[in-house]
């Protein structure tokens, strides 16, 4: 097999919205960028993850809305089909094509080079491709961003059998009949609320005793009522410990229960794609579960990494954001501003929506701050009352400096609602200012008034 040598100034392997990002501004700033990518240039966000999900929520959340009309203001019958979103998302992913992505990247002067890549050595990567391996020499340095893939539990029986992940979810042009969800994080809650609104019988599955473990655990309860009363079987502390497939379906053992059901969704997680992209050749762990970058995002000599594998959170804006500092710092930038991830904020779509930024109270306390408290109920509020809304807000400050660390929102638009409390926990904006403000009257955003004067700062 022949081999091709070529020299660039930067190479980015793995091309998701941040590797994205970074090529095409390096490239505009003339230096040469190549760009390696096995799968779909764009990565998950667009086409299995961000957008499609969104697409399929926002009708989902039609649906629901329109089943209110009765009690609301009148007669509606709802009849569900999900043929309208799967086209949409067909519309939006390009059937899974992704010219929209390769052609602005060449368009703004950026090689891409389709393949497995792997480092060799500082600076040096060699990619497999169909005409044999192509050897880049990387003058400046590499960017990682190869992301994360589906984790598949090793549970007995599943390996081999027909299941779903997020990457094959939006293929679907039929809701299932009765659908079972293995995990209760942000893909698993969000899709299982959906698909129930669409008619199907959903069994959620988290092994923990709580949904969105990572939240605040008055968030997860929250949710878990919701969904039930939406008529979702939601089970927690739900063990799986088998599975079958034949042609009836799939039929898991949880516990001492059998569950029935035609489709399996696995959303137990993500698994960084780290393990055969020849870390061990630039001093790095191959085995390890992130990789380790500084405020500059520099991950070694002449290396960087971007998105999910930096283990600082696997959203698009965070990729983004590094995707800046990369940018910056290969063009020589020393003034920064550099990395700050004390108010990473992140958002669970669900209805309500969970939102939350910084340290959760437990996270707090972890950490040796002096913590004090606020919570207000939404559905108490007049504009939750109008709309007959779940949901709360939790602040979490830190009573020395009389700052907030962390907040949670779960409401309707919960995801803009965190807004002010993302600026406040980024620019350490005192409570007692925050208290000093005016709140729109009634809006979802003025209970967080109500949950700053619980802190009694």
């Amino acid at each position: 097999m022949s081999t091709t040598h070529r020299v660039v100034d930067v190479v980015v392997l793995g091309v998701g919205t941040g590797g994205e990002h970074v090529a095409r501004r390096l490239a505009r700033s003339g230096l040469r960028v190549v760009a390696v990518e096995s799968r779909l240039v764009g990565g998950e966000c667009p086409f299995y993850g961000c957008t499609p999900s969104k697409l399929l929520i926002r009708s989902a959340d039609a649906l629901a809305e329109a089943r209110r009309a009765d009690h609301l203001g009148g007669s509606v019958e709802v009849r569900a089909s999900l043929a309208p979103a799967a086209a949409r998302i067909r519309q939006a992913t390009h059937d899974w094509h992704d010219d929209g992505h390769v052609g602005p990247l060449e368009e703004d002067g950026v090689r891409v080079v389709r393949g497995h890549g792997r480092l060799a050595g500082t600076g040096v990567v060699d990619v497999d491709t169909p005409g044999g391996v192509t050897r880049l020499v990387a003058t400046r340095g590499i960017v990682l961003n190869t992301g994360t893939a589906p984790a598949v539990p090793p549970v007995d029986g599943l390996e081999g059998t027909p299941y779903w992940t997020n990457r094959d979810v939006f293929t679907i042009e039929e809701a299932p009949e009765s659908l079972a969800v293995l995990g209760g994080g942000p893909i698993g809650v969000e899709l299982a609320q959906a698909l129930a609104r669409f008619g199907t019988r959903v069994t959620l599955l988290e092994a923990g005793p709580r949904l969105l473990g990572a939240e605040e655990p008055e968030a997860g309860d929250l949710l878990a009522d919701v969904l039930r009363a939406e008529g979702l079987d939601v089970r927690l502390d739900a063990e799986v410990t088998r599975v079958e497939h034949d042609a009836s379906g799939f039929h898991l053992t949880v516990g001492g229960d059998r569950v029935d059901t035609q489709r399996l969704l696995v959303a137990s997680g993500r698994s960084e794609n780290l393990g055969d992209i020849g870390l061990e050749t630039v001093g790095l762990d191959p085995s390890a579960d992130h990789v380790e970058v500084d405020e500059r995002s520099r991950a070694g000599a002449r290396l960087w990494a971007v998105g999910d594998i930096t283990g600082h959170g696997a959203w698009t804006h965070v990729s983004l954001y590094q995707a800046a500092l990369v940018e910056r710092d290969v063009l020589g930038d020393e003034d920064g501003p550099w990395a700050d991830y004390r108010a990473v904020s992140r958002v669970t779509f669900t209805d309500p929506e969970v939102g939350a930024v910084g340290l959760t109270e437990s996270e707090a306390r972890e950490q040796g701050i002096d913590v004090v408290v606020g919570t207000a109920d939404v559905a108490r509020s007049p504009r939750g009352w109008i709309h007959e809304a779940q949901g709360l807000v939790k602040v979490v400050a830190d009573r020395e400096r009389g700052v907030l660390v962390g907040a949670t929102t779960v409401a309707p638009y919960g995801g803009e609602v965190l807004g002010l409390l993302s600026t406040a926990v980024h620019a350490q904006v005192p409570v007692a200012t925050l208290r000093g403000m005016h709140f729109a009257f009634p809006t979802f955003h003025g209970v967080i008034e109500v949950a700053l004067k619980q802190t009694g700062l």
